[in-house]
């Protein structure tokens, strides 16, 4: 009886398996390659789209999108240069000898340029 039994369970098996078997080779039969290639192309197409979507919506408004870090490395570079070239030196200056007919009377005022002023205010504002 138990031999039966297991003779009937191994046919139902082999059986079950057959009929998947014809079933996955029918839809094999419907499903092209070539279609799955295309499939999956148009998807990664896709996701490469909606990635971008997502970069951009990311990027905060008004900020820029592209920076060169070499590029911004010199100025950088160029900003502390400038400082240190703003910056006054310690050595006294050598004394100029102006003739004693030659001296003037009264200074000369000297003109202030925008460039200037707007230095002043911008030195100001970094030393607060």
């Amino acid at each position: 009886m138990i031999m039966l039994e297991g003779a009937k369970a191994t046919t139902e098996i082999v059986d079950a398996l057959r009929t998947g078997a014809a079933a996955m080779k029918a839809m094999q039969k419907a499903t092209n390659i070539d279609d799955v290639d295309k499939t999956m192309d148009e998807i990664n197409k896709q996701n490469e789209n909606m990635k971008q979507i997502q970069e951009a919506l990311s990027t905060p408004i008004g900020a820029a999108v592209d920076f060169d870090e070499d590029e911004l490395e010199a100025e950088l570079e160029g900003t502390e240069l400038e400082e240190q070239l703003l910056q006054p030196t310690t050595a006294p200056a050598a004394p100029v000898q102006v003739p004693p007919g030659n001296q003037p009377t009264r200074p000369i005022p000297q003109k202030r340029t925008a460039e200037e002023d707007e230095l002043a205010t911008l030195q100001a504002e970094m030393a607060l």
